[in-house]
């Protein structure tokens, strides 16, 4: 038998080791960053959701402070960002991690404590793509934070003013009703805002409230 007839036969084996060694990497390769695709679509979608979430709140609280705009007396809650229906902005904490192709794990959208916002686990829909752990599936959570950005201080009241009795007093009933004063002393974000009575506004929910994530070191 010629020599280089020995040789390829002997190499032969090698190459197919070789190259069965390559597919498996390959598909290590595969799988691995099918499962890390899969976890980063957890992530997104609990960021989604715990946004959602905390965006809903904020535009409870700015319908609520609007509901009262004339009584400032009632401002603070709002204005502080601690009243809103956690129920009903869970809801929308549904709505976004299922665009996103998750379920909120029940009981896990939670409202944060020590601030105001929330907190959101959720788990995808597909399983994370490792051979055997079909019934796996990612899980990820994500906060986000509710930060009021507006400061109050009720303007003084004004000493009551000392006069003579009126000589000529009005009839009653005929008291006129005095002109509503702008409310001012709202500042948000640095600027001063003054609430006109007759055609009353609030700023901009961007200039009320900040809504972003947060990390775990929060």
């Amino acid at each position: 038998m010629p020599r280089g007839s020995g040789d390829a036969g002997q190499a032969f084996p090698v190459y197919i080791a070789a190259i069965a060694g390559l597919l498996f990497l390959g598909f290590v390769y595969f799988v691995v960053g099918q499962a890390g695709a899969t976890r980063s679509s957890a992530q997104t979608a609990a960021d989604a959701a715990a946004l959602a979430a905390a965006q809903d709140a904020r535009d409870q609280l700015r319908e609520g402070w609007l509901a009262v705009i004339l009584d400032p007396g009632q401002w603070d809650d709002f204005r502080r960002g601690i009243v809103y229906d956690v129920p009903l902005a869970c809801r929308r904490a549904d709505d976004f991690a299922g665009r996103n192709g998750a379920d909120v794990l029940g009981g896990s959208c939670l409202r944060l404590s020590g601030q105001e916002g929330f907190s959101v686990t959720v788990s995808t829909r597909k399983s994370v793509g490792l051979p055997g752990t079909e019934a796996r599936h990612a899980v990820a959570t994500a906060k986000a934070v509710i930060e009021p950005k507006c400061t109050f201080k009720p303007p003084e009241e004004p000493e009551p003013e000392v006069t003579e009795p009126d000589p000529d007093p009005t009839e009653p009933g005929e008291e006129p009703v005095p002109e509503p004063e702008p409310i001012t002393g709202l500042t948000c974000d640095g600027e001063a805002w003054t609430i006109d009575p007759e055609n009353p506004e609030l700023p901009a929910i961007e200039d009320l409230f900040t809504v972003r994530l947060a990390g775990d070191e929060e």
